[in-house]
């Protein structure tokens, strides 16, 4: 492939449309603008096609004028992208929007790299072929799905997710949920991923919320008990013995590293209470545990957002507030973790039942199959 290409493929919405790449793509810009093509949404180029005599001649006088630029022209055997994920976005469960994303340099698709949650063969994709462009589907929730024509196939398409805002970046997390390989055909293709790939995305971002909290806990744990053996022996970790005014100060740092470290169960735990139910591990005595927890979460909430707005408090106050919730989790976040264990995360609606086919007329015969 030269270092500047012209895809074109057609779109029924669109016409004629024209797709740059390659690490010289604004030399296939100007061929593209020079011939008539008029650059639209995403970069995507397009020409209308209600004449088609006229279109062949300005495709033919774009082949021309891409050789003077040093430019390759191909068309694709494949629909337009973006028309294949308006069609799955339409019927998909709930409301989703669907956006063409190009990558005309082949080093753009690289910043795909650290957000993309999949540990399957669109994640290896991304990483080692030629990706020039993919379309992204997000609905309501902000769940953000990554739609590409599956490499080195003429027929299919891979989807897999982004990594949600609240869990940072997805490259290598072990519990990221594994793409799809979907058939050219809209309806069979939204089926597949209403019942199999969303359920195992829903489950990866459940367990992922709850190694969160567990991860902080056990950190809170740890210092706790570094601080308490500190206090304890009245040395520091490495014997040496504390000055006359360092545990004040020890005290001070360890509740200030707990409260950060606690700023990530405020995150992930809300979600988390209102997935589960005290009779999902049949252990009912959770219920009282998880209402305590609730009610810390709650305090400590509305700590932060005193923060947050500058609330002056003092230290000893907030201190006292803050330990306060984040020792509750520390008694109780066995049964917590228990019952985020066993919940099933919230059911998606389900994809609409297709209406059955209307009956032939009398009289008409039926087709051949």
């Amino acid at each position: 492939m030269t270092d500047a290409h012209i895809t074109l493929a057609y779109s029924r919405d669109s016409g004629i449309v024209a797709i740059a790449g390659g690490e010289q793509y604004r030399w296939a810009h100007t061929a593209l603008e020079e011939s008539g093509f008029r650059r639209g949404e995403a970069g995507v180029y397009c020409l209308a096609a209600d004449d088609p005599d006229a279109s062949r001649t300005t495709v033919a006088g774009l082949i021309r004028c891409a050789e003077r630029h040093r430019t390759s022209v191909s068309t694709s055997s494949r629909r337009f992208i973006g028309d294949a994920a308006r069609d799955i976005a339409r019927l998909l469960p709930g409301q989703w929007k669907a956006q063409v994303e190009v990558y005309s340099h082949p080093m753009w698709q690289g910043d795909l790299v650290p957000w993309l949650w999949d540990s399957g063969e669109l994640g290896r994709a991304v990483q080692s072929c030629r990706i020039p462009y993919a379309a992204t589907l997000t609905d309501t929730s902000g769940t953000t799905l990554l739609l590409v024509e599956r490499p080195g196939q003429q027929l299919g398409y891979l989807v897999g997710a982004f990594v949600p805002e609240f869990l940072g970046e997805g490259y290598g997390d072990r519990h990221a949920p594994a793409s799809i390989v979907l058939p050219p055909f809209p309806g069979r293709a939204a089926k597949a991923i209403t019942e199999r790939y969303l359920p195992a995305y829903d489950r990866a971002v459940h367990a992922r919320r709850t190694t969160a909290v567990a991860d902080a806990l056990d950190r809170i744990r740890t210092e706790h008990d570094t601080w308490a053996a500190m206090v304890a022996s009245g040395r520091y970790s490495d014997a040496t013995p504390l000055a006359i005014d360092a545990l004040g100060a020890a005290t001070d740092q360890f509740l200030d590293d707990a409260w950060r470290e606690f700023l990530t169960v405020l995150v992930h735990a809300p979600a988390l209470l209102d997935r589960r139910g005290p009779t999902d591990t049949h252990r009912p005595e959770d219920t009282d545990a998880l209402a305590r927890l609730a009610g810390a979460l709650g305090d400590a909430e509305t700590v932060r957002e005193e923060l947050i707005a500058g609330t002056p408090l003092s230290r000893p106050e907030r201190n006292t507030r803050t330990w306060s919730a984040i020792e509750a989790w520390i008694t109780h976040g066995e049964p917590f973790l228990r019952q985020a264990r066993a919940a099933v995360p919230h059911q998606r609606p389900a994809l609409a039942v297709s209406a059955p086919p209307r009956p032939l007329p009398p009289g008409r015969p039926a087709p051949c199959r």
